[in-house]
């Protein structure tokens, strides 16, 4: 008994393993990036509403400085006090000389004093563009 094996026939369809491989490294990247990204989000403050909020652009040149209920200052997941958000505002505004942003999260059940605390060292450490981030009011209409 004799067996026939077409051996000039080339084979069908094109190999999509190195397509596959491709598309896995690269969620794989897309993955482990998105999680730095959440870092500077890890505190958990509950942001008050406003009926003006915009969304927020990320630009490569934020900092993130969270404030909690009770007043204390979380900058790249270290808790800080004034002197020493001074100390990091004035290195990031020499890192990036008219360009440096702050972006301040503060919990809606802090004193107002501590986020204008913050607002008064970034004028002290020349970061002249800070925002406070809100959520937008669940309807129109202002409060």
């Amino acid at each position: 008994m004799s067996v026939k094996i077409n051996k000039g026939r080339a084979l069908e369809g094109i190999n999509l393993t190195p397509m596959i491989d491709c598309v896995f490294l690269l969620l794989i990247f897309f993955l482990v990036a998105s999680r730095f990204e959440e870092l500077e989000r890890e505190m958990n403050v509950v942001l008050p509403q406003a009926s003006e909020a915009m969304p927020l652009t990320s630009k490569p040149k934020e900092l993130f400085v969270n404030v909690d209920r009770d007043g204390h200052y979380l900058v790249r997941g270290q808790q800080l006090t004034a002197p020493q958000l001074l100390t990091v505002l004035k290195q990031a505004a020499a890192d990036n000389p008219g360009r440096q942003t702050a972006i301040i999260r503060a919990d809606k059940r802090c004193v107002w004093e501590h986020v204008v605390e913050v607002m008064n060292l970034c004028n002290k450490a020349h970061v002249r563009d800070y925002r406070v981030t809100t959520l937008p009011a669940a309807s129109g209409e202002v409060k």
